[in-house]
C-alpha cells in the first residue's frame, strides 16, 4: 500500500515560470514542488537522489482560493553583491498566493534504484523525527509558504479529488526543473474523483543524454 500523506498548507504562492513584475501562481500544487517538499522533509539536498518515485497528488474540501497582494519586490541585478539592496532597488508589486489548501500525496517507490527509498525515508521521519538531520522550516512552494503539518492520511480527513493524467486536461503544471538551465518538463491534468494509475506522476530520471550534456556544464 503506497504511503500517503496529509499536507495543511494554509497560504501559499506557486509562481509560473513565465511571471515577471506581476507574479502568477499556479492554482494547483506542481508535481515539481511537491517533490522538493518531500525532500526537504526528509533533509535530502540532491534533488536527483529520489528520481523515479512516482506520486499522486489529491485535493481535499473546495477548490483553493487565489487572491491578490502587494508586496515589495527587489530588482534581481542587485543580488549576490554581498550587501543588502538600497530602499531605491525595491518596487511595490502584485502577487498571487493560494490559501486553504489541503492535499493528499501518495508516494510509490516501487520504481525507485535508491536504498533508502523515499517512501522509507518519509516514514522514519514521521515515525521518528529526531533521527532526522534537515534546516529551515518545511514549505511548499516558496520559502516562506510554511507547512501547517504533515501526518499520514485517515479517512476522516475527506475524499480527495486528484490530479489525474490527461493529455487534453486544462490543467498544466510543472513535473521536473532542471535548477541549471532552468528548462522544465509539464504534464496536462484534469482532477477526478475517482482514483486510477492516471493518478501517478513519474519523476523523471535523467536521462544519459541529459547526463552527459550536465557534466560537460560543469566542466
Amino acid at each position: 500500500m503506497p504511503l500517503q500523506l496529509y499536507l495543511d498548507v494554509p497560504l501559499t504562492s506557486f509562481p509560473r515560470s513565465y511571471a515577471r513584475d506581476y507574479k502568477e501562481t499556479y492554482r494547483f500544487p506542481p508535481p515539481s514542488t511537491v517533490y522538493g517538499c518531500l525532500l526537504s522533509l526528509v533533509g535530502e539536498v540532491n534533488l536527483e537522489r529520489h528520481c523515479g518515485v512516482r506520486l499522486a497528488i489529491g485535493l481535499l474540501g473546495e477548490d483553493p482560493v487565489v487572491s491578490r497582494i502587494l508586496r515589495k519586490q527587489r530588482q534581481h541585478k542587485f543580488w549576490g553583491l554581498g550587501t543588502y539592496p538600497a530602499a531605491k532597488h525595491n518596487k511595490p508589486n502584485f502577487q498571487e498566493v493560494v490559501s486553504g489548501l489541503e492535499l493528499v500525496v501518495a508516494v510509490d517507490s516501487s520504481q525507485e534504484t535508491e536504498s533508502p527509498s523515499l517512501s522509507d525515508r518519509l516514514q522514519s521521519a514521521l515515525s521518528n523525527p529526531a533521527a532526522i538531520t534537515r534546516f529551515g522550516g518545511l514549505s511548499l512552494g516558496e520559502s516562506w509558504a510554511l507547512v501547517n503539518g504533515v501526518r499520514p492520511w485517515r479517512e476522516q480527513d475527506g475524499a480527495p479529488r486528484w490530479l489525474c493524467c490527461d493529455s487534453r486536461g486544462l490543467i498544466a503544471l510543472p513535473v521536473w526543473i532542471d535548477r541549471k538551465t532552468s528548462q522544465g518538463t509539464f504534464g496536462r491534468y484534469r482532477l477526478d474523483s475517482d482514483w486510477s494509475d492516471q493518478c501517478w506522476t513519474v519523476i523523471p530520471a535523467m536521462t544519459p543524454a541529459k547526463a552527459k550534456t550536465k557534466k560537460g556544464l560543469k566542466q
